[in-house]
């Protein structure tokens, strides 16, 4: 039988790792990481997680040995965040055109200058564009749930890419929730028989050349080039059916459902809604709830897969409403807007009716995003299908 604990959302990503049964794990702390890499590496010390723990001198160190053992055919786990990640980018942005089917907690902070070690999805979103899948949690169960389902996703035939599961910063990663910790047993007949060895690479049995040097004026490397590259990108749609049938199963067994790509909220019947990514979404929820008490007419669609672009679920959800709410917890420099706002846009190109959108930023180093903010939210987007359109991002804590 599962049983019940009370932990913070580290803690729930690590037991995640245990029960996935990795080969090898690296980590190194940094904050807000840092009590996941202490959990695992004192679950690899228990017995708990039956792994090799590499100690390595620093975040580039962490997944360029787990690219090694992916290779040779590991299992895999690391998890950083921040300036780890900076650290960490040239194998980073190396591992996805690999096609290794590593998987990654990025537990979301805001960046530096100035010096911030707090809560915040601009390192993950700075990163968006690399390679890797990105599935971001609303709750401390979510967070352990969707480390097990990242397995599957990323060693599926169809799709073979690195997953970075996310979960924010303070608000999950130390937030204590009461999760239902899956039996082993119940997760070994999900993940089916463990077959990572299918892509071997490192053989002394059968040497071979990885990465081999590429492109140029002459010969046939730019064709080898553009083939890894659409190939990457094949692979990133793929992803989404393999994530919704995956999400699917999870719940058909252990009875917990969760939106693969786009959950929507309260939109039937609702003229505006607010889209939202991660934790925040709890809140907005209770906004939208209070308002709909009220005779506001309100959803929310919820952004759980942001890479790939779940563009059909968006659209789908966005044909709903008359206008939209872009609440980030990161910003898009070249924009003046939040990345998630930016992605919309693009998303509601594609309607056969033109809608006003307007962008939010808020919980921005580690700031809290309230239900007092939200209905903000919804009062200035409410306001748009009278013709108000602000002129500039609206950021919700510049006065708190």
């Amino acid at each position: 039988m599962p049983k019940t604990i009370v932990c913070d959302g580290n803690e729930a990503a690590a037991w995640g790792v245990s029960r996935a049964k990795p080969d090898m794990v690296a980590v190194y702390p940094i904050t807000p990481q840092s009590s996941l890499a202490e959990y695992v590496s004192q679950f690899v010390a228990d017995g708990i997680i039956d792994a090799d723990l590499m100690d390595v001198e620093g975040e580039h160190s962490v997944l360029s040995v787990l690219q090694g053992a992916c290779l040779a055919g590991a299992r895999t786990f690391t998890a950083t965040c921040g300036q780890g990640l900076a650290f960490m980018f040239e194998p980073y942005f190396r591992t996805p055109p690999l096609r290794l089917p590593i998987v990654m907690s990025i537990v979301t902070r805001d960046g530096i200058t100035p010096q911030c070690v707090w809560g915040g999805q601009q390192d993950a979103m700075t990163v968006r564009e690399v390679g890797w899948i990105q599935m971001y949690c609303e709750t401390v169960q979510e967070v352990l749930d969707t480390v097990i389902l990242a397995y599957r996703v990323a060693e599926h035939r169809d799709v073979m890419l690195p997953v970075n599961v996310c979960h924010d910063g303070n608000y999950l990663s130390y937030g204590v929730e009461k999760v239902e910790l899956p039996d082993q047993e119940d997760v070994d007949r999900f993940m089916g028989e463990k077959n990572t060895n299918w892509h071997v690479a490192l053989d002394p049995e059968r040497p071979m050349g990885v990465d081999p040097l590429t492109g140029g004026a002459t010969g046939n490397g730019p064709a080898l080039f553009v083939r890894y590259r659409k190939g990457s990108c094949k692979a990133m749609q793929n992803a989404l059916q393999v994530i919704c049938d995956v999400h699917r199963e999870w719940g058909e067994q252990f009875g917990r459902h969760y939106a693969p790509l786009v959950e929507e909220y309260r939109l039937d019947g609702a003229d505006f809604a607010l889209v939202t990514i991660g934790s925040m979404t709890g809140a907005a929820k209770d906004a939208v709830d209070a308002a709909r008490e009220q005779g506001v007419k309100v959803g929310l669609i919820k952004i759980k897969t942001f890479r790939p672009f779940p563009l059909e679920a968006m659209i789908q959800a966005l044909s709903k409403v008359k206008a939209v709410g872009v609440v980030d917890r990161s910003v898009s420099f070249g924009w003046n807007s939040g990345p998630v706002y930016q992605e919309t846009l693009s998303a509601l190109y594609h309607l056969k009716e033109r809608i006003p959108a307007v962008s939010f930023i808020g919980g921005l180093a580690g700031a809290d995003i309230t239900e007092t903010h939200l209905q903000r939210v919804i009062d200035v987007t409410a306001s748009l299908l009278q013709g108000h359109m602000p002129a500039q991002p609206i950021w919700l804590n510049e006065n708190d």
